[in-house]
């Protein structure tokens, strides 16, 4: 029997019941995955299978929308308040047999709260949820699967990855390190020059825009009339000095009416 079922209420969502049930199918395999309207094969008795599944499964997610706490019953009542309601029954029996209720909350549903549920079913309210949002859906999803083997574990050895990145919110990016195999987040700073990316553990030097000398070596740095001890570049009025492999000294300032040192002083 599937060790995941998935609890949906039709008109809140079931297009994202589908993808949840599709994507943790590919993952774990179609067997381990239990939704009505795809696993109960024509002419099978759909009380009977429903209930089976519930009680065997390990894991139940009641996927919730928007429309999921108003849903009204074919009487005109709250679909919530019906003995008769599937999606309530289904609940109540994963909470009899034991297993794991994890409310997955689709965009910007609010979180459930016991006052605004039937008294049968305020545990719900108490169960720790996920989160799905259609812009992150896959970053979203990735860690639901990570939280399935962690809470059934025997549902890894079988997983397939094959072909699956994992993914990272906006605004971030994930690398693999070349050398420790670990993923490596890269930071992206906006800014005017100085570094664009800076990446894995930084230690060194971080500059954006200097307005004076910059010097990285193990020497000393002097602002001086005129420096004459290496090439020459200017600009804005300004004369720097660059002295070989940047280990001795660097010397920059406007000219203050100094000697120029002889041949024999440099």
């Amino acid at each position: 029997m599937p060790a995941i079922f998935v609890n949906y209420r039709t008109g809140d969502e079931e297009f994202t019941a589908t993808l949840v049930e599709r994507e943790l199918s590919r993952v774990f395999g179609d067997g381990e995955v239990f939704r009505a309207s795809k696993s109960i094969s024509p002419g099978s008795k759909f009380p009977r299978e429903v209930v089976n599944a519930v009680r065997r499964c390990s894991v139940l997610l009641a996927v919730i929308g928007p429309r999921w706490l108003v849903a009204q019953s074919p009487n005109g009542g709250r679909a919530l308040e019906d003995p008769g309601d599937w999606i309530r029954r289904e609940i109540l029996e994963a909470f009899e047999s034991g297993a794991i209720v994890i409310p997955v909350l689709v965009g910007r549903s609010a979180r459930l709260v016991r006052e605004e549920l039937p008294p049968e079913l305020e545990e719900l309210a108490d169960c720790q949820y996920r989160r799905l949002n259609h812009r992150n859906a896959e970053y979203d999803l990735t860690h639901l699967i990570d939280d399935l083997v962690r809470i059934v574990p025997e549902l890894g050895p079988t997983a397939s990855y094959e072909g699956r990145q994992r993914p990272s919110r906006k605004g971030e990016r994930q690398r693999e390190d070349k050398e420790s195999g670990r993923p490596e987040k890269v930071v992206n700073h906006r800014q005017r020059g100085g570094i664009g990316n800076v990446r894995g553990d930084f230690t060194g030097t971080f500059v954006s825009e200097p307005k004076g000398p910059v010097h990285t070596g193990s020497g000393h740095l002097y602002q001086v009339g005129e420096q004459h001890l290496a090439p020459q570049l200017s600009g804005d009025g300004m004369q720097v000095g660059y002295v070989g492999d940047n280990h001795g000294t660097v010397n920059q300032n406007r000219e203050q009416g100094g000697a120029r040192p002889s041949d024999g002083e440099r």
